[in-house]
C-alpha cells in the first residue's frame, strides 16, 4: 500500500471538535494523483512510483508530453517520485486518491517554506543585535566578529551570517488528522504546514505516531 500522496495547501482556518473546542487546521486539497511511471529494481535499480498532480496546461515541454503519451495519462503540472517496497500492486494509469488515507490518524506533511530573499542575521538566525546606546551608531542589527584575525585567519564554513532566507524543504511530523472530506478531496490537519497557499505539499502516513502520544501525556 502506498503511504504518500501529493496535495496542494489551500489555507488555514479553524473548526470545532467534539468537545466544542476551537482547533486551528490547515486545509489541503489531496490528489487525485495518476501513476505515470513504475520503476523497478531490475530496470532502474530501485522501486518507486512516479505520481502526477494538477493539469499541465500549455507549459509542458515536448519530452514530457511524450512521457505522458506513452503512459496514457493526461499531462500534469507536477511529477514526484515516491519510494515503495513492492511495485507489483501498481500499474501505470492507476490513481492514488484520498481514499487511501481513510482511518489514518496522523500524517507528516512536507513542503517548501516561503522565500524571504536576502535577510540579516537578526531575522535569519534570531540574533539579539547590538547595543542600542553607549556610542553605537548604525550597528544595531549587525553581527559581531566573523572569526579570529590571526590563526586560522579565515571564516569557517557554516558561519551564521546574512544571506538567502527561506525556500527550504521542511517536514512537519505527527499532525493529527481532524477531518477527511472525500467528496471534495480535502484533508484537515491540526496545526500549520510549511509553504504558501497554493503550494505543493507531500502528505505521508506518520512513521512515528508514538511521539505525539508521549507529547500529549507530558502536557
Amino acid at each position: 500500500m502506498i503511504d504518500r500522496i501529493l496535495g496542494r495547501k489551500l489555507c488555514m482556518t479553524q473548526v470545532f471538535n467534539e468537545a466544542m473546542e476551537v482547533v486551528p487546521v490547515t486545509v489541503i486539497e489531496v490528489g487525485p494523483c495518476p501513476v505515470v511511471q513504475v520503476k523497478t529494481p531490475e530496470c532502474d535499480g530501485y522501486a518507486a512510483v512516479q505520481l502526477g498532480l494538477g493539469e499541465g496546461g500549455r507549459n509542458v515541454r515536448k519530452p514530457q508530453l511524450g512521457h505522458f503519451r506513452r503512459a496514457g495519462v493526461k499531462p500534469t503540472r507536477y511529477l514526484r517520485e515516491v519510494r515503495v517496497k513492492d511495485v507489483i500492486a501498481y500499474k501505470v494509469g492507476d490513481e492514488v486518491t484520498i481514499a487511501h488515507f481513510e482511518g489514518v490518524r496522523r500524517v507528516d506533511v512536507q513542503g517548501t517554506t516561503k522565500g524571504r530573499g536576502t535577510t540579516g542575521t537578526v531575522k535569519r538566525h534570531h540574533f539579539g543585535g547590538g547595543p542600542k546606546t553607549h556610542g553605537t551608531k548604525e550597528k544595531h542589527r549587525i553581527w559581531g566578529s566573523n572569526g579570529p584575525g590571526t590563526f586560522p585567519g579565515r571564516v569557517f564554513k557554516g558561519k551564521r551570517m546574512a544571506g538567502h532566507h527561506g525556500s527550504e524543504k521542511v517536514t512537519v511530523r505527527n499532525l493529527d488528522v481532524i477531518r477527511i472530506d472525500t467528496e471534495r478531496r480535502l484533508l484537515f490537519v491540526h496545526g500549520a504546514v510549511p509553504g504558501a497557499n497554493g503550494g505543493l505539499v507531500l502528505v505521508r502516513m506518520s512513521e512515528r505516531p508514538e511521539v505525539a502520544n508521549v507529547a500529549k501525556s507530558m502536557a
